[in-house]
């Protein structure tokens, strides 16, 4: 399965070890970390950070199913301005989450919106995933906004997990059918 997606500003790839310094830039930044998932734990040293995207690539090239990790570059200058994940959540489920982290000077543009969005469609088009969910942490007005704006609706609240009662955002393969 290509795990390569094109948008007309973005490229979603695989990640690569070159990228560490990029990925340390956007899981380290303060206003990044905060709104993290629940038990993402990525390290701020070089060298965790090494392990982690190494982590990372060897799943991802190993994986049969839309799972995995991406790095988002740029199209016209191919830096790597945030990332991208497909998880199961809860552990071991059959649904599918996603969630975005974009470096904060990449925020405004509208990336998260542009990169969720094609990630879906490719889940949902080419990965075989029936429905995509994400959860989003209290007072993230800014996930919440990128959600909507990918077309998810908003389905629950979790309030058993750590922080607070969190926001649940799904779309549908039947969402996304006439829009193609």
């Amino acid at each position: 399965m290509t795990r390569i997606i094109e948008t007309p500003r973005l490229v979603l790839r695989p990640w690569e070890q070159a990228d560490v310094a990029s990925a340390m830039a956007i899981y380290s930044a303060p206003s990044v970390k905060r709104w993290l998932a629940p038990g993402v734990d990525v390290s701020a040293s070089s060298d965790g950070m090494q392990r982690q995207l190494a982590e990372w690539m060897d799943h991802d090239r190993t994986s049969t199913s839309c799972l995995g990790h991406w790095a988002v570059a740029l199209r016209s200058t191919s830096d790597v301005i945030g990332a991208l994940t497909l998880t199961q959540a809860p552990h071991a489920s059959d649904s599918i989450t996603i969630g975005w982290a974009l470096a904060p000077e990449a925020w405004g543009h509208g990336y998260a919106t542009e990169a969720g969005d094609a990630l879906v469609r490719w889940a949902v088009h080419e990965g075989g995933a029936t429905e995509v969910f994400a959860i989003v942490q209290p007072d993230n007005a800014r996930a919440e906004a990128t959600a909507k704006r990918i077309g998810m609706e908003w389905v629950a609240e979790l309030g058993h997990l750590p922080g607070g009662r969190y926001q649940v955002f799904r779309i549908r393969h039947v969402d996304l059918a006439w829009e193609d």
